[in-house]
């Protein structure tokens, strides 16, 4: 099911299927969302939780017993319930199931805020914990806008610029889309600029950051400054991608709390970088704000 939201000139669509916001519009009609096209990648925002990325050998140790979990997590291809709406915001849930329980064995309660603002959107994580242990997760964005977003335009016109100038080098992933402990790749070295090519993305699959200065990144045309800024100050990662090989029109600008397993970790889900603990009756909320340009 679709909801619709309405704020001064935008408009959005949210979708119980995955939690997810797929539709955000400005008032000439521009379509910020990319749209699913199955002959590039059919996903258009999916929510990560409770992992971000890839579980070494597809398996993680939680109190000395594995279990298996598919990369980013089984948020994105459940059915969340519309818990409150209004006008400019829809609210979705998920708990937990027996289905969920079999691979992530926690009771817990997910809510997804989609919230239009005057000038972009927010969306906010709340996970409580619900149970009577600690409940270990992981949770991230993964919001796919249009690249190049209007008629005449290249991927390549295009260009990520942070707030601050960074000296901070790419995360690599090995084949198996693990982190690996070796050398980073230098991409953002005493710069505040990445300029967008296909290139790195056939190469390295996804550019990935930890740790850096700037809590805000734009997406944007290199002559025009047309695009969008992401606001991701509750984050301690960002990742961006898009599909290899594929010339695609789109790149996903991805706030991540937890990434994918190191090639070399214990296996332990709370050994995660960045993984998130509450205590029993804990609750915490992580939120993103995009912006046109």
């Amino acid at each position: 099911m679709q909801v619709t939201l309405q704020k001064g000139p935008f408009t959005a669509a949210v979708d119980t299927k995955g939690g997810e916001l797929v539709s955000f519009r400005d008032e000439a009609g521009t379509e910020y969302i990319w749209g699913g096209d199955p002959a590039y990648w059919a996903g258009r925002n999916p929510i990560l939780f409770p992992i971000v990325g890839s579980l070494k050998n597809g398996q993680v140790d939680i109190g000395g017993q594995t279990y298996e979990m598919n990369r980013h997590g089984f948020a994105r291809g459940s059915n969340f319930t519309l818990a409150e709406q209004g006008e400019d915001f829809a609210v979705l849930e998920l708990r937990d199931s027996p289905d969920t329980l079999a691979r992530y064995p926690f009771p817990f309660l997910l809510r997804v805020r989609h919230q239009l603002l005057a000038d972009g959107f927010a969306t906010s994580f709340t996970v409580s914990n619900p149970g009577e242990a600690p409940l270990p997760f992981c949770i991230g964005a993964h919001t796919a806008f249009n690249c190049p977003l209007y008629p005449g335009e290249q991927f390549e016109d295009y260009r990520l610029v942070f707030d601050q100038v960074e000296d901070s080098d790419s995360l690599p992933l090995t084949s198996q889309g693990l982190l690996s402990p070796g050398p980073g790749i230098p991409l953002l070295r005493g710069t505040d600029t990445i300029p967008l090519s296909h290139e790195p993305f056939d190469r390295l699959d996804t550019l990935i950051f930890d740790g850096l200065r700037s809590t805000g990144v734009r997406l944007i045309h290199k002559d025009t400054g047309r695009g969008v800024r992401l606001e991701f100050e509750d984050f301690p990662m960002i990742a961006f991608w898009t599909m290899a090989g594929a010339d695609a029109p789109y790149l996903c600008l991805e706030p991540w709390h937890g990434c994918a397993a190191w090639d070399n970790e214990s296996g332990r889900f709370e050994d995660k970088p960045h993984c998130i603990t509450l205590q029993p009756g804990q609750t915490r909320t992580l939120s993103f704000t995009v912006k046109p340009l």
